[in-house]
């Protein structure tokens, strides 16, 4: 039956009738202070969406090939046991892998022993700007040439850690170096923006996006219009990305930061697809009541795959207070493979495509962090605002407005601050410090420290077990 008969019998009903309708049922209530809501990033949230919200506005569309991988974090300090970790991983259901790599003289052949690499996209993690390691990870994976993320990003490391991993002009050398290897080794991308900092430190998600895509055009402004076109025309970038518990509000920003990456590609005259590595935010996650946050990571992992992510790593749900354990990682797998293989999620991320309210969350979103994108560039662009401490700045009150909330009960971590478990005991479950850690250093600039919400109940809780 066609749609136009099945639904013959039935007029269109315009947004306008709608309020109306709604209006009336309210007994004389005010309908914005009753039904419409303002979110942090200061967008009116209306109780109902229609087809002529879409009117006007550019939607996202995915390709037609999407899918997203199933991630796993490996931590390979210790090769042999890093190999073992690997195939059993792989062995029961990972698709993808993010590895941390603390070594720069790590033997591959150890850590890659008996794995065939070909079908299986790799994400690196390095804790330095190395050429030489970075040459001979590359030659390793020449053979295989499986699809390789490096996620090199000296700007991320600079507003994390405060200090350039040497200094501007030789992380920039060093860099321009690594990016050379590109010709050679077609297989592989370099360049990452880590977005996930500004969201576990407290920023909004126009913020986000808007610092994100400014990050992002640091690199592609110095390597494009700075240096020869041939680095230009093969520049990719990976957005490592931090997802919370505002549901629709995670799934539009993943859709806003395509409009935005395509926008910003567009005006460079260049083709480079938008790769996203999504995780859950750690900034929700609690120490006490812990299993919620199998709940909190499930929903955020929801969230990556209906907003189009390519890779989704969940976390376990103890990752802020146990080490690396099987148990953990198993469990937080799990969820992936259900999701994917018993919920119909394979394909999930179409599900949103012409979603009325997704759409329009999507454009607001997107429009809100291109106007911030441009204030940014106006002011002399990321990397100088953030040597002024002004990026700094914006997200410790975005931040502070945000743990407000939270101390006050407007937002809710169950277990937390609200439906306590008095007797719930931690202190000697500990295996790792759960707070912010700090060390008296020096660095050139403030950096953007990371911390959860429930951090000083916690630390109260803690102090009366």
């Amino acid at each position: 039956m066609s749609e136009h008969l099945l639904f013959a019998d039935f007029p269109k009903v315009s947004s306008k009738e709608w309020k109306q309708k709604i209006q009336f049922d309210l007994k004389g209530a005010d309908y914005n202070e009753a039904l419409v809501w303002e979110s942090l990033e200061g967008i009116k949230v209306k109780p109902f969406y229609h087809s002529e919200d879409l009117q006007n506005i550019k939607t996202v569309t995915l390709s037609k090939d999407h899918d997203w991988k199933i991630g796993q974090s490996i931590y390979a300090g210790d090769l042999t046991k890093g190999n073992a970790k690997i195939k059993d991983c792989i062995s029961r259901g990972a698709e993808s892998l993010i590895i941390t790599i603390p070594d720069d003289s790590s033997d591959y052949s150890i850590l890659f022993e008996g794995i065939d690499l070909s079908p299986i996209p790799l994400h690196f993690q390095f804790k330095s700007l190395n050429p030489l390691a970075v040459s001979r990870l590359l030659e390793f994976l020449d053979t295989q040439k499986p699809k390789t993320f490096l996620h090199l990003d000296i700007i991320g490391n600079l507003a994390q850690n405060g200090n350039w991993f040497h200094n501007l002009e030789k992380d920039h050398q060093l860099l321009e170096e690594i990016l050379a290897l590109k010709s050679k080794f077609q297989f592989c991308a370099i360049l990452g923006v880590n977005m996930g900092l500004y969201q576990n430190s407290g920023a909004n998600m126009v913020q986000q996006l808007a610092y994100g895509i400014s990050h992002a055009n640091e690199y592609l402004n110095h390597f494009i219009n700075g240096l020869a076109s041939e680095i230009g025309d093969t520049l990719q970038i990976q957005f490592k990305v931090a997802i919370g518990s505002n549901y629709f509000f995670e799934i539009a920003k993943l859709r806003a930061l395509r409009w935005l990456w395509s926008s910003l590609c567009n005006a460079y005259k260049i083709n480079s697809d938008c790769h996203i590595l999504a995780l859950p935010s750690k900034r929700n996650k609690t120490l006490y009541d812990y299993n919620v946050n199998l709940l909190r990571t499930t929903s955020e992992c929801m969230a990556a795959i209906l907003g189009g992510a390519d890779t989704v790593c969940n976390m376990p749900y103890d990752a802020i207070y146990h080490k690396d354990n099987e148990f953990g990682d198993r469990i937080a797998r799990n969820q992936l493979l259900l999701l994917k293989d018993e919920s119909y999620f394979n394909n999930g991320a179409y599900a949103a495509e012409g979603s009325y309210y997704i759409e329009a969350l999507t454009e607001q979103l997107a429009e809100k962090a291109l106007a911030l994108f441009k204030q940014i560039e106006a002011a002399g662009g990321f990397l100088s605002e953030l040597k002024k401490g002004n990026i700094q700045k914006k997200i410790k009150e975005s931040g502070a407005k945000e743990q407000l909330l939270f101390d006050e009960g407007e937002i809710t971590l169950l277990g937390t601050n609200k439906f306590q478990n008095p007797e719930d005991r931690m202190k000697d479950n500990l295996e790792l410090y759960p707070f912010v850690k700090i060390h008296a250093r020096k660095t050139i600039i403030e950096p953007i420290i990371e911390k959860r919400l429930s951090e000083n109940i916690e630390k109260n809780r803690l102090d009366y077990e």
